[in-house]
C-alpha cells in the first residue's frame, strides 16, 4: 500500500509539469481529449481481454460522471481558469482545499466522520502546500481574473472532490478496469464536446508534445488514475484524498530540475510540513 501511495503522488505531481510542458504546442482541451481517447482505448481493450463482466447499462451512467467529475471537469476547469488569468500558484492552492471539502461532504454523503487526527493532518496539509506555493502566490498576485475565473477555478475543485466520493458508492463493486474504461469514455464526451464548442485546433507536433502526450495518456490517465480510484475504494475519501497535498510540493521540485524553477528554504519546509500532514492523516496504531 505504501509503495503504491508514493508512486500515485508522484504520477499525479506531473500533471502540473505535463500542463507546463504543452503550452507552446497545443490547446488545452483539445490535449486533453486526445489523451483521454488514447486511455479509454487502452482500459477498454484490457477489460475486454481478461474478460471481466461489465456494469448494467442503468449503473453505465455512474461511471461515465465519475470520469468528467474526476478527470474531465476538473482537468479542463484548472487549464480554463489558468488560461482566464488565474496565477497557478493561486489555482494550486484553491486545488489544496480538495481534502478538506472532500471530508466535509463525505460526512452526509459517505457517512464517513473523520478523526480529530484526519482534521489535524488536513490542516497540516493545506499549511504545508501554501507555504510551498506562498513565493509564487507573492510574484503572481499583481495578475488580474475576473470572478467568473475564480468561481470557474472552485468549480474544478468541487468537481474532483464529487468524483473521489463518487469512487465509494455502488459503482464500486464494477472492476476497477472496467470502470476506468467507462470514465475515460465519459471524459472524452466531455472534453469532445468543449473542443467543438471553444473551437480548439492548435496542435503543433514535436518531441516535447510527443512525450508529454504518451506520458499524460499511459501514466497520468492510465496508471494515476487507476492508483486513484483503487486507493480511495480501500480507506476513506478524505484520508485517501489527503495524499494530493504532497503532488503541488513535489511538482515544485520537479520544476526545479526540469525548468529551472527556483525552490526557496520555505518551500522545503512547507515540504516537510505536507508530508507530516499526510502521515499524520494516514498513521494507524497497530
Amino acid at each position: 500500500m505504501l509503495v503504491l501511495a508514493v508512486l500515485f503522488v508522484f504520477i499525479w505531481s506531473t500533471g502540473f509539469i505535463v500542463g507546463k510542458a504543452i503550452v507552446p504546442y497545443a490547446d488545452p482541451t483539445l490535449f486533453l481529449l486526445v489523451r483521454t481517447i488514447i486511455a479509454a482505448i487502452l482500459f477498454t481493450g484490457i477489460a475486454l481481454y481478461v474478460r471481466v463482466p461489465w456494469p448494467a447499462w442503468r449503473q453505465v451512467p455512474k461511471h461515465l460522471l465519475a470520469g468528467i467529475l474526476l478527470q474531465g471537469l476538473y482537468l479542463s476547469g484548472t487549464y480554463w481558469a489558468i488560461a482566464g488569468g488565474l496565477p497557478p500558484a493561486i489555482m494550486a492552492l484553491i486545488g489544496a482545499l480538495q481534502p478538506l471539502m472532500t471530508a466535509f461532504f463525505a460526512m452526509p454523503i459517505l457517512k464517513e466522520v473523520p478523526t480529530r487526527k484526519v482534521w489535524l493532518g488536513l490542516v497540516l496539509g493545506l499549511l504545508g502546500v501554501f507555504l510551498v506555493i506562498q513565493p509564487n502566490l507573492a510574484r503572481g498576485g499583481q495578475d488580474s481574473f475576473s470572478i467568473a475565473v475564480l468561481l470557474i477555478a472552485l468549480l474544478a475543485v468541487l468537481s474532483i472532490t464529487f468524483g473521489t466520493i463518487l469512487q465509494k458508492t455502488s459503482i464500486s463493486a464494477v472492476d476497477i478496469r472496467v470502470s476506468a474504461a467507462l470514465q475515460n469514455i465519459g471524459t472524452v464526451f466531455f472534453t469532445g464536446l468543449f473542443v467543438w464548442i471553444l473551437g480548439e485546433s492548435r496542435w503543433v507536433w514535436s518531441g516535447q508534445l510527443w512525450a508529454s502526450l504518451l506520458w499524460a495518456a499511459f501514466v497520468l490517465s492510465g496508471v494515476g488514475a487507476l492508483l486513484l480510484v483503487w486507493i480511495v475504494r480501500r480507506g476513506q475519501a478524505a484520508t485517501a484524498s489527503s495524499l494530493m497535498f504532497l503532488a503541488p510540493p513535489l511538482a515544485a521540485v520537479e520544476a526545479y530540475f526540469l525548468f529551472g524553477d527556483r525552490l526557496t528554504p520555505i518551500q522545503l519546509f512547507g515540504f516537510v510540513i505536507a508530508v507530516a500532514g499526510v502521515l499524520v492523516c494516514n498513521w494507524r496504531r497497530r
